[in-house]
């Protein structure tokens, strides 16, 4: 959530409010559901998209530079997903600060002529301590109206407001929730030290999480955005640590041996860690505040880097069981495991896709690092970076439609995302030292 909205107090909660505006087309029948973006699909196809500056709605124009901010905002939200390819306004038609603003007043030709096949309409009025903002997502070959949004919020809450309206676009256009209400837990040595960091989405506005002075790790998101496990060697050996994101509370794992990379299980407060305190690494079930319930895997080599099923009902972690690390798969109810992971010598770091239907791991080939989507019925794997430096730690959006992941091919390791075929690979965020291990949160409500 944007700077601003985390002042807010609970007096003023009710200050920002959406009213819906409509969903119905430009006849009086009820527009019928369609998806305009199919994430699933292997290849997309960026929807050509108009977004022009924001209309100052008020009866003294005096804020064109914060419409053009807003609109650029708007812009560059929606170009993160990839998903959008986007008009440059000196190909419009219109003069923005004379365009019609209702939909049954556009002329859509305008827009049809120059490619566009969406249309995002804005307009705002600025007052003092008040900012209201009223949006449209229009599909302009059938002339419509796709969703429209009216906010109102004060001045600092405008990146809320532009998140809250982009995932409603999303939404409507692939019939899932959007991300931009979504962080990123990552590792960062800004401080000299191995600290975890938390930002927005898209890089914005990282702030320091932990503060040991020497080494923390592998960051993990609970499945309600509440609690943080990672892994803390303040005592002086690697340590589980579960603390909650807003408050200071939380449960040390103080085991003899090492206790690393930790994985929550969706809808439970309970995760999977690997544990040494009986000799070998293995994987243990705990509750969230740290009691070891049951040993979830048995055998007398390495067992790490658990990570859950989207139902919870089975795991795929890391063993060294055929030799080498490979990725195999649990299934907690009948006790199954099975291999999936047989090109490469070295496959670690395993990510169960959203959907459950791919997990994204790191190989090692020919010395370097890259990530690989491999089917849970072991389909593939199909290589998603390469020639780029080391690439490391996947994690995805909770949409299943990015990945992110650190890597060195600008030298020191930075946190970059991509579309979930690989394509649209761009850097995330700049801070000094090294960024690694990213671990993206699920969909956030409040702050």
């Amino acid at each position: 959530m944007s700077i601003g909205c985390k002042k807010l107090k609970r007096s003023h909660l009710g200050l920002i409010f959406v009213v819906f505006i409509t969903l119905v087309a430009c006849s009086n029948r009820p527009c019928q559901a369609r998806v305009y973006i199919d994430i699933n699909a292997p290849y997309l196809r960026k929807i050509p998209t108009a977004i022009p500056i924001f209309k100052d709605m008020a009866s003294v124009q005096s804020h064109a530079q914060f419409g053009k901010m807003l609109s650029e905002l708007l812009t560059e939200t929606v170009k993160f997903m990839g998903f959008f390819k986007i008009l440059d306004r000196e190909s419009f038609i219109e003069d923005p600060p004379k365009a019609r603003f209702l939909e049954h007043t556009i002329n859509f030709k305008n827009w049809t002529d120059i490619g566009a096949e969406l249309l995002i309409k804005g307009g705002f009025e600025y007052k003092a301590d008040l900012l209201q903002v009223e949006l449209r997502l229009l599909d302009t070959f059938g002339g419509r109206l796709i969703v429209g949004r009216r906010y109102t919020g004060r001045p600092e809450d405008h990146r809320r407001i532009i998140h809250r309206f982009c995932d409603e676009i999303i939404l409507r256009l692939t019939g899932h929730p959007g991300i931009f209400s979504t962080r990123i837990a990552l590792v960062s040595t800004t401080t000299g030290n191995k600290e975890i960091f938390i930002a927005d989405f898209d890089g914005y506005n990282p702030k320091q999480f932990t503060n040991t002075g020497t080494i923390t790790l592998f960051p993990a998101w609970s499945s309600d955005g509440k609690w943080l496990a990672y892994t803390d060697y303040r005592h002086g050996k690697p340590e589980l640590f579960i603390r909650n994101i807003k408050e200071e509370r939380g449960t040390v794992v103080g085991l003899e041996g090492s206790s690393i990379t930790p994985a929550w299980i969706p809808g439970r407060f309970a995760l999977a860690a690997s544990l040494s305190h009986e000799g070998n690494p293995a994987i243990y079930l705990l509750s969230g505040n740290g009691k070891i319930m049951k040993k979830l895997t048995r055998y007398w080599g390495i067992d790490v880097a658990p990570a859950w099923s989207p139902d919870g009902k089975e795991f795929a972690f890391v063993s060294n069981r055929s030799g080498s690390p490979q990725i195999y798969i649990k299934n907690v109810e009948d006790g199954s495991v099975r291999r999936l992971t047989y090109e490469g010598r070295y496959n670690t770091s395993p990510q169960w896709s959203p959907r459950g239907n791919y997990i994204a791991y790191v190989g090692l080939a020919n010395g370097k690092s890259d990530i690989y989507l491999i089917g849970t019925d072991g389909k593939g794997p199909i290589q998603l970076t390469r020639d780029a430096g080391d690439n490391e730690s996947p994690t995805w959006s909770p949409d299943g439609s990015l990945i992110a992941f650190s890597s060195t091919r600008e030298g020191p390791s930075r946190v970059y995302v991509m579309n979930a075929n690989g394509t649209n690979q761009r850097r995330l965020l700049l801070l000094e030292g090294n960024q690694t291990n990213p671990s993206w949160s699920p969909r956030l409500t409040g702050d």
